[in-house]
């Protein structure tokens, strides 16, 4: 300041703009400037005269602002801006320009010098200041000064300080995002977050807290209508799930994997898990499980229980099951059995045990024709698969509990800590303990028990699903040390390793196991048997998912292989330790926690490292069954093979899921079906009509199929009336069957009308004798017609046709089943064969044709098959000849003599169309509409005329637009081509690259069709999809 004279350092100076513009102020602490004489008595006169006009000219935001800032500043600082300016002070207000400042108070200083001479200061400027006191006030006001910058004066997070456009979401999460400078604040600011929310209480999201307490109890409560497998929560999370006889399943993949699982059949390996499969037991003596098994089946259809292969117990058979002494009628279902091996050498009768699998769809059918057969009345109360726990079970379930861990103990309401039971196996304990599960009979001493998911069983399908399996699994090695911890685990294995026997047969599997490794699952015969005791699949699981691959280097092509592929496994090599119940729940009961598991890997000194259980690895028998692949036609033998494995319940995802990590892709309902359609079989239970099963199942389905139709509208859905479909939802094998049998019958008739009227023209008598020249010319079937016709022309031919067409429209009421599918081997081969061109025979054939000493297709041969199976079904497999793919109930039509000679001509020439229909119940549907919409009007207003318009449209109640009501016509000759047959699984094969179908088709019009046919055109027919005027060709095989 021009004029002054500074006297020390440290003086704070403010200024402020006023409404004065020649008033400037200067504010000091102390008075340590000197300031010429004259000048503050003008400055002190101007600042008393605009002092009330400044203090009101203050707006009252900058006084809130002030008092925002000035709230967390130290009691011990006082700033006189609030209060009255001392003397000592000066005011600069101006705010302008300095320079121009300095020079208005240059003029003033030299006006008004001698008059400020003359007068006296306010206060006497200190001759000395004390530096110690001085520093300390000031390291006060410092102090002061950084705890207020340095304390925030606002609730705003760190990231929250920065520009908007330097802002950036995951500051909130990801301190290093936010500039260097503030990373220790945003550290601490964190850090006391957290210690915050360990105050709160937890809040929980809505699904935790949705979730059951006790998760086992939850789901056995909703299982109670369908159970569940073992690997439902796996395939629940992967698969869209179906409920069905009784069980959840998966039916197919949420993903697109239709392809792969082809691929994985053909060149890797695909698995299922089939623990739905009923498993039925009989134990009693050999002589009379044989007895009572052969009134339930026929040789005739094949081998039977007591088959040599099978009664050692070394090969898995196959046998269809009818009621007692019915066969071919009345047919119960497919079953798979299994015989328990033992010492043949011994001749004594001795109790056998027998498994016998089958679909859960049959399983109470044969379960009762085999009570009735055994005479199984009496229920057993010692296979109640839910004891009541005694009191030293709870204990050991509470010490278990309470070395597991602290999860599962919980408090009660009044406070005390109550033990959760060991969890249980999902699956188990779904069953009624008060249901019996065990039968026996007193006369003959066979016991029968239901061993449904007691015994789980996986199916590996694929040329390498044995790399899978013996990459998955380790062959339990045998010791005689007992764990000192537990005592009760592998006791049992403990003791048969004790018996030399029981070692070497188990060297011997192991040996048999090893062998299979470098073989295809389609080398081995079918139905081979192989028993084997494995450690606990989930020690060895890889770190990684990988493909399981054979190794060629290891393969060697020795007199052990050889002999393994002719003659399979030997006998002694299917014993296994599964057939014992008392060992099965063993097993069950000592498997080690995942829990546990897993602690005992986190303790490993290297992680990921091998897990070395010792005596504690858990030895689990199992069961390796050989099932068969393709066997009909020269293309793909035996494709679709593979093995099936029995395991102890409780160890389904222990043995499911180092299965998938060594490659294997899974596969539902849908998987299965397409399997068994690329294999050319029967599907369970889709293909078997003359079951009460399959017949239970097609009326599902036709519900099913018709509630979709009519959810659509009607201009959005095929009309069948015009397409000419009566059936379009279901088969009506009763109606075909019975069509046919009438058919035959009115063509027989005609023939010997005909036959009967040449003679009599041309005056011959028509004899019966070896002698007459007309029985070198008539078959045998015109001589039967001629017997008819006598004795109809005495007993009045047209009342025995009135009787006969009564009698089967009876038959066709009282009972569905009066048809039967035929099973017949030898029948079925000389049908195969006559349905094959000359051209076409495979060697198969040809081999099975000179065996059976094949007679020729001609009347004489038909005639025992028209007796024995007037209304029969015959399985056949079909492929088309150019393009088009079947669909469900496809017809199966027989083309005519001009289709067939159009195909021969014409490359391009498909297959012929069928004219449109008429649709004539659609006058009836729009009656049936209007006299619906005037019944709604006429119950507002009169509610006695109710009754008769009830009665008047029950008449066609049933009738839907598009759908030809219920009684059907002639189904064979409704269409332009005269129906044979339906088809149940059809579309386009990848295997063979055109579409393919399986299905039924009659006896009797088969014949009939063969006998018209060309002898190079034998096995054409068309095919028709329901939703399709367009005929295709396909070519007919007679599966055996």
């Amino acid at each position: 300041m021009r004029g002054g004279k500074r006297l020390s350092v440290g003086v704070r100076v403010w200024i402020f703009q006023r409404a004065v513009p020649s008033v400037i102020v200067v504010v000091r602490s102390s008075s340590l400037t000197v300031v010429r004489k004259g000048i503050l008595g003008d400055v002190v006169r101007s600042i008393g005269g605009k002092k009330d006009k400044v203090s009101a000219e203050m707006s009252k935001a900058k006084e809130k602002k002030r008092a925002k800032k000035m709230k967390n500043q130290p009691s011990s600082v006082t700033f006189p801006f609030d209060s009255e300016p001392s003397h000592n002070e000066i005011y600069f207000p101006n705010g302008g320009d300095k320079t121009s400042q300095r020079k208005k108070t240059d003029k003033r200083f030299e006006t008004s010098q001698q008059s400020f001479m003359h007068q006296k200061p306010f206060h006497e400027i200190p001759k000395y200041v004390t530096v110690s006191p001085f520093v300390q006030a000031r390291a006060a006001e410092m102090k002061a000064m950084l705890k207020a910058v340095s304390q925030k004066s606002s609730n705003t997070l760190v990231f929250q300080s920065l520009p908007r456009h330097m802002r950036r979401r995951a500051m909130s999460h990801n301190i290093k995002r936010l500039p260097r400078r503030l990373h220790e604040l945003a550290r601490i600011e964190t850090e006391k977050s957290k210690h915050l929310k360990k105050d709160l209480p937890k809040s929980k999201c809505r699904k935790a807290r949705r979730r059951h307490t006790n998760l086992v109890a939850e789901f056995n409560r909703r299982q109670k209508k369908n159970i569940w497998l073992e690997t439902h929560i796996w395939h629940a999370k992967r698969f869209h799930m179906v409920k069905k006889w009784g069980y959840c399943l998966g039916d197919r993949p949420t993903t697109k994997s239709y392809r792969a699982c082809y691929r994985a059949m053909t060149n890797h390996c695909l698995l299922q898990d089939l623990s739905y499969y009923c498993c039925l037991e009989l134990i009693g003596k050999e002589k009379q499980l044989l007895t009572a098994l052969a009134r339930m089946c026929n040789v005739d259809a094949g081998p039977t229980f007591a088959a040599v292969p099978c009664l050692t117990g070394k090969r898995e058979g196959a046998v269809m099951l009818y009621r007692r002494d019915r066969y071919p009628e009345d047919a119960l279902g497919p079953v798979t059995f299994i015989w328990n091996p033992t010492n043949r050498s011994d001749e004594s009768p001795q109790s056998r045990q027998l498994w016998m699998w089958t679909h859960p769809a049959f399983k109470q059918d044969i379960l009762a024709e085999l009570k009735a057969v055994f005479q199984c009345s009496e229920p057993m109360d010692i296979c109640n698969p839910e004891p009541v726990p005694t009191l030293a079970q709870e204990e050991s379930k509470m010490y278990v509990a309470e070395n597991v861990g602290q999860k599962r103990k919980r408090k009660n309401q009044g406070g005390e800590m109550v033990v959760v039971p060991v969890k249980k196996i999902i699956g188990d304990g779904t069953r009624d303990p008060h249901q019996p599960y065990c039968w026996a009979s007193q006369i003959t001493g066979i016991v029968i028990s239901d061993l449904t998911m007691e015994i789980l069983r996986y199916r590996l399908i694929g040329p390498l699903s044995h790399c899978v399996l013996t990459e998955a699994l380790k062959v339990a090695s045998a010791h005689t040390e007992k764990d000192s911890k537990d005592s009760k685990m592998n006791s049992w294995w403990i003791e048969k390793c004790q018996n030399p026997n029981q070692v070497s047969v188990h060297l011997r599997q192991e040996s048999t196991f090893q062998l299979l490794q470098e073989l295809s699952s389609s080398d081995i015969p079918s139905g081979t048997v192989l028993g084997l005791t494995v450690g606990d699949p989930r020690v060895n699981l890889p770190k990684k998912r990988s493909k399981a691959m054979p190794n060629p280097e290891k393969y060697q092509e020795n007199k052990e292989v050889k002999q393994l592929i002719l003659e399979g496994v030997p006998a002694e090599c299917a014993q296994s330790f599964l057939w014992d119940q008392n060992i099965r729940k063993s097993v069950t009961d000592t498997k080690m926690p995942e829990q546990e598991l897993n602690r005992l890997r986190s303790e490993l000194l290297v992680p990921g490292s091998h897990l070395d259980l010792g005596p504690r690895e858990s030895k689990i028998p199992i069961l390796l069954v050989q099932h068969p692949g393709k066997k009909a036609g020269q293309d793909r033998p035996g494709w679709g093979s593979g093995w099936d494995i029995y395991l102890p319940k409780g160890w389904g995802m222990a043995f499911w899921l180092p299965f998938i990590y060594r490659g294997a892709r899974i596969g539902g309902l849908k998987e299965a079906l397409k399997h068994s359609l690329y294999k050319r079989t029967p599907h369970v239970p889709h293909d078997y009509p003359d079951c009460p099963a399959g017949v239970q199942f097609a009326n599902e389905l036709e519900r099913d199929l018709l509630e979709k139709f009519k959810r659509r509208p009607p201009a959005k859905r095929a009309n069948y009336v015009k397409h000419g479909t009566l059936a379009p939802f279901f088969c009506p094998w009763s109606k075909l069957t019975h069509d046919w049998e009438a058919r035959c019958k009115n063509r027989k008739y005609t023939d010997a009308a005909a036959i009967d009227s040449q003679a009599s023209a041309s005056g011959e008598e028509v004899s019966l004798g070896p002698s007459s020249e007309a029985h070198e010319v008539e078959s045998p079937v015109t001589c039967a017609l001629h017997q008819q016709i006598e004795m109809s022309s005495q007993n009045k031919q047209m009342e025995e046709e009135k009787k006969a067409t009564d009698l089967c429209k009876e038959d066709e009421t009282t009972s569905s089943q009066s048809f039967c599918v035929l099973r017949s081997k030898k029948l079925l081969r000389q049908v195969a064969v006559w349905c094959q061109p000359p051209s076409h025979k495979n060697r198969r054939i040809q081999c099975l044709a000179s065996k059976l000493d094949q007679k020729e297709l001609s009347e004489d041969a038909l005639l025992p098959m028209y007796r024995c199976y007037p209304r029969a079904l015959v399985w056949v497999s079909l492929s088309l000849l150019r393009k088009g793919s079947p669909e469900l109930h496809t017809m199966i039509c027989i083309p005519t003599e001009e289709d067939i000679l159009q195909l021969h001509r014409g490359q391009h020439f498909f297959g012929p169309q069928e004219p449109k229909h008429s649709d004539r119940f659609k006058s009836k549907v729009s009656k049936q509409k209007g006299k619906k919409e005037r019944e709604n009007s006429e119950k507002a207003k009169e509610s006695s005329s109710s009754d008769t318009v009830n009665v008047s449209s029950s008449e066609h109640k049933d009738l839907v637009l598009g759908l030809w009501p219920d009684p059907l016509p002639d189904v064979t000759s409704h269409c332009s081509r005269v129906l044979l047959g339906f088809v149940t699984q059809g579309d386009f094969s990848l295997a063979s690259g055109c579409g393919e179908a399986l299905g039924f088709v009659s006896l009797t019009g088969l014949l009939e069709m063969l006998i018209g046919q060309p002898a190079s055109k034998r096995g054409l027919v068309l095919l028709r999809n329901p939703a399709s005027l367009q005929y295709r060709f396909a070519r007919l095989i007679v599966e055996i």
